[in-house]
């Protein structure tokens, strides 16, 4: 039986092939291999282990947010009057199928949920809080705070 990789398991070899699938996950296996002085076979192992163990969840592109045209980041933090019943575990199914949403916590502090929203612009997401987050059930405060420049934006972790 295969054992799985614990984090403390991770060798350098490991971690310099997350590092570089991270910054380009289109690299070749090819091209990993050689990056890392490996032949292609021990690295191509390595990086289905590292697949199937969970530390690599998927592929994507990264795409950009102003030229795919949403021009307004809003961070929001939404609160609930009633922290008991079906209210807040609806709310997170619900965020599930809401596009505009990239990405939602349960938080600690003041507010329940800190959701990071886009929208095309102003009135698109004005319209957006009425007719979508004033309507999921259970939420009683809205907050929002606009993003006025994107100093860095990753999804990069440091490996």
């Amino acid at each position: 039986m295969k054992k799985s990789l614990a984090e403390n398991d991770l060798d350098t070899v490991d971690r310099g092939i997350l590092r570089l699938v991270q910054e380009e996950g289109r690299m070749s296996n090819a091209r990993l291999a050689e990056a890392l002085s490996l032949s292609e076979t021990p690295c191509w192992r390595r990086l289905k282990r590292l697949e199937t163990d969970g530390y690599i969840e998927g592929y994507q592109a990264n795409l950009s947010r102003r030229r795919m045209g949403f021009g307004v980041l809003a961070m929001v933090q939404l609160s609930f009057a009633n922290h008991t019943g079906d209210a807040p575990a609806q709310f997170e199914e619900a965020v599930q199928h809401i596009p505009e949403v990239l990405s939602c916590h349960n938080v600690t502090g003041e507010a329940d949920y800190f959701l990071m929203i886009v929208a095309p612009d102003l009135d698109a997401y004005g319209t957006f809080v009425t007719d979508v987050l004033r309507k999921l059930e259970g939420v009683t405060s809205i907050r929002s705070s606009l993003s006025l420049r994107e100093v860095k934006s990753s999804s990069r972790l440091p490996v």
